[in-house]
């Protein structure tokens, strides 16, 4: 079995480490750069950057940010948030990530994803899905619905099938971002992460609403995630990345230990 990932999430707006609660109410609390060597020096097994307006506001992607980032951490890293074509993830890669995240603009173009993997491989492209639990539904029937700009408007799209359809085109790695738990630190979604998780035979990053580090272990052995992304609660310090590996390890999780 290959190690869990523990993957601190950066979101990104104007240039600026911001953090809200359900996609609402963001604050801005750093430089991302910063941020991102701080956690690559804590052990993060992988950096995920997302620029939460570019979709939203038809904005060009944060090449500069990229840059930075790898010049000054020597780990995994992806980048998400306004890219619409494969030109998009060429510049992305070419700048430092190891990886590319497509969300909105995968809904609007599938294709997108199928061009992604032929030109970079599947290794490279990450299929973000932002889900809302809604009603169960002719056009819904797993009760989960892919919400997109930012979880601004309603595709009327299955998550499910929609996870379903993104491995068959060619994502190496699913991050399904729950709006409904997004900064509660109540716990993940597990339902939502379990569904997906044992649905495909690709990756599947559960993102949105960690408190505690028993909330880590049950995604990751319950909900059957392969990673699991963190903010708020290292964000703010309330635990370091070592405190939630430790956690983990101590009850039999396979994770890489970035202290020995």
């Amino acid at each position: 079995m290959l190690s869990r990932r523990i993957i601190p999430c950066l979101d990104v707006r104007d240039g600026k480490l911001t953090k809200g609660i359900r996609f609402q109410g963001n604050v801005d609390i750093g430089d991302p750069v910063q941020m991102a060597r701080f956690y690559y020096e804590q052990g993060a097994d992988e950096i995920v950057f997302y620029d939460i307006t570019a979709s939203s506001d038809r904005r060009d992607i944060m090449i500069d940010v990229v840059r930075r980032t790898a010049e000054e951490i020597f780990i995994p890293f992806s980048v998400g948030g306004g890219i619409r074509t494969l030109e998009d993830m060429r510049r992305v890669l070419l700048a430092g990530a190891e990886k590319v995240s497509v969300n909105s603009s995968a809904v609007r173009n599938p294709e997108i994803i199928r061009q992604g993997a032929d030109a970079f491989g599947s290794q490279c492209v990450v299929l973000g899905m932002d889900v809302l639990k809604v009603p169960v539904s002719e056009t819904i029937p797993c009760g989960y619905e892919i919400y997109i700009n930012g979880g601004r408007t309603a595709t009327g799209l299955d998550a499910l099938w929609w996870a379903k359809e993104g491995r068959r085109l060619g994502a190496g790695e699913l991050c399904v971002n729950s709006i409904d738990t997004d900064g509660t630190k109540e716990g993940y979604e597990m339902t939502l992460t379990r569904m997906i998780s044992q649905a495909v035979d690709i990756p599947v990053i559960a993102s949105g609403g960690a408190g505690l580090p028993d909330h880590f272990r049950a995604v990751l052995e319950e909900a059957d995630a392969d990673a699991a992304l963190i903010a708020s609660i290292t964000h703010y310090g309330e635990y370091t990345i070592r405190q939630l590996k430790e956690h983990l390890a101590g009850r039999g999780v396979k994770i890489r230990k970035t202290w020995e």
